[in-house]
């Protein structure tokens, strides 16, 4: 069993939850069972998945969770998309957010790309 702690890609996932779910503090009450819920779920998603496919036992079950991952992370960056363009979020907090996440895309792939080659 791996230790999913020790993946720097889960570390700069988690930290990047803990800033979406303040970043969506200050959405519309309205929003909080909508989009507030939607992305605060896909983005604690991306760990999640890392988290659970550490604990399973082989590198292909690893890396189904991965691919689900990965699917959270692209879903996520849609929400974020879309929170910026209702004006939730500016530009700025948008792009940096959207560069996180194409940094933790490519980690992704990366590890993806390790596991298959053993």
């Amino acid at each position: 069993m791996r230790d999913f702690r020790k993946y720097d890609v889960w570390q700069l996932n988690h930290e990047f939850v803990l800033e979406i779910y303040k970043i969506t503090n200050d959405f519309p009450k309205e929003e909080l069972y909508n989009l507030t819920s939607q992305l605060r779920r896909a983005s604690a998603s991306i760990p999640t998945n890392i988290s659970e496919g550490c604990g399973r036992n082989s590198d292909k079950e690893f890396n189904h969770f991965l691919n689900i991952a990965l699917g959270s992370a692209s879903e996520t960056e849609y929400l974020i998309i879309l929170s910026k363009d209702l004006d939730l979020i500016d530009n700025s907090t948008a792009s940096n957010l959207l560069e996180k996440l194409n940094h933790f895309k490519r980690k992704l792939y990366k590890l993806k790309e390790k596991l298959n080659s053993h």
